[in-house]
């Protein structure tokens, strides 16, 4: 079968990649063209757009880059008509993969989707455009079936490939020397690690701050994840005046197997790094006016998608102006004894939230089921 996927920034090529993977060893006439990254590319798929070429940031960004933005649009829609695939599936991505789902249903492209948009926690009415433009949705957070299922909208949970990431990541490092390799590991003290973000604003707002926190706990080696979409040049000047923090490029979740504790900027990472079993505070600040919108609009109490899952507040949020020098010394002094009793609370949460979320298996169980709703004749709306 021929299919189009359409995936953004480096978790979603990570997402397509395997879901690529599953879909080759089912179907042994897959033709896939995809929007992704190396990882896409790596699976031998037509890559037709990297991920660092559309990535767009913040709202004034997308107004300076709406001729840009509109030129993708056009080339997805000739370059999907050109293929003219058996379906089209959308990863994650939604600003970009819901109006081309809109555009694909008008065509009679069937679409799934894979990864569900954030609609439970902002816009719920949302589900009605999803329900009348895709076919099928493949969600990956337990909650999220009941909250589709409140609108009439039956979807498939298959479990969230990031079990699936960090399993592929443990098997592969049996074979590989990073701690040999790479000084930083090597460390007598133990690790704080230092997530700032995949996004410039978030890196150049978060960073800083979390850097200060090195000089309270000088015992300790902090380390900066660097971001995929940037390189050691852009975090020279964050690290100038801190000669004793170090960075790593590309080597996230070597960093995360080797933490003893965690500064995470909200998003993906606070699952990974509670997948990796280490205790974290999750962090974020955005300018007041922008925080005020976002607030008017969030139905969730949670930020944090550990705490979300859980439906408890598991691992503190500090956010805004509990972001804030004091504040984070006196949480982390907290959590940082190995035997804290708030410590050992989260690591208990952990293993609960590891139980919510299933066994490995994400990607296959979501090609298989894609494979099997393909063979099946699409129902009319």
């Amino acid at each position: 079968m021929k299919y189009y996927i359409i995936s953004g920034e480096a978790s979603g090529d990570l997402h397509a990649a395997n879901l690529i993977k599953e879909l080759q060893i089912i179907d042994n006439q897959t033709n896939i063209r995809a929007w992704g990254g190396d990882k896409v590319a790596a699976t031998g798929a037509a890559l037709v757009r990297h991920y660092k070429q559309h990535a767009i940031m913040g709202i004034f960004q997308v107004l300076w880059k709406l001729p840009t933005i509109w030129r993708n649009f056009s080339f997805c829609h000739k370059d999907i008509l050109d293929f003219a695939p058996d379906v089209l599936i959308l990863i994650d991505y939604s600003g970009f993969n819901l109006r081309i789902a809109k555009w694909a249903k008008k065509q009679d492209i069937r679409v799934f989707y894979y990864i569900s948009p954030q609609v439970w926690a902002t816009r719920p009415r949302r589900v009605q455009a999803i329900k009348a433009s895709v076919e099928a949705m493949f969600v990956i957070l337990p909650f999220e079936q009941d909250f589709y299922a409140t609108f009439g909208y039956p979807v498939h949970y298959v479990g969230h490939p990031l079990l699936d990431a960090v399993a592929q990541f443990r098997e592969a490092a049996k074979n590989r020397q990073e701690k040999e390799d790479n000084p930083v590991f090597n460390s007598t003290r133990p690790i704080i690690a230092l997530l700032a973000g995949s996004r410039r604003q978030e890196i150049k707002t978060m960073l800083p701050l979390m850097l200060q926190l090195s000089k309270r706990f000088a015992h300790y080696q902090f380390v900066v994840a660097g971001a995929p979409s940037f390189d050691a040049n852009y975090y020279a000047p964050f690290l100038a005046a801190y000669p004793d923090v170090f960075l790593v490029e590309n080597q996230t979740y070597a960093l995360l197997e080797r933490a003893h504790f965690a500064l995470v900027t909200s998003g993906t990472a606070t699952l990974e790094t509670a997948i990796f079993g280490v205790p974290q505070i999750v962090c974020y600040r955005t300018s007041a006016i922008f925080y005020w919108l976002v607030r008017q609009l969030i139905r969730v109490k949670y930020i944090s998608l550990v705490n979300l899952i859980l439906d408890r507040q598991a691992v503190p949020e500090r956010i805004q102006g509990g972001f804030e020098l004091e504040k984070m010394a006196e949480t982390m002094a907290e959590l940082l004894p190995n035997l804290s009793e708030k410590r050992l609370g989260m690591l208990a949460d952990y293993t609960e939230l590891r139980q919510k979320l299933g066994e490995q298996g994400a990607s296959a169980r979501a090609a298989q089921a894609m494979f099997a709703q393909l063979n099946t004749k699409p129902q009319q709306p």
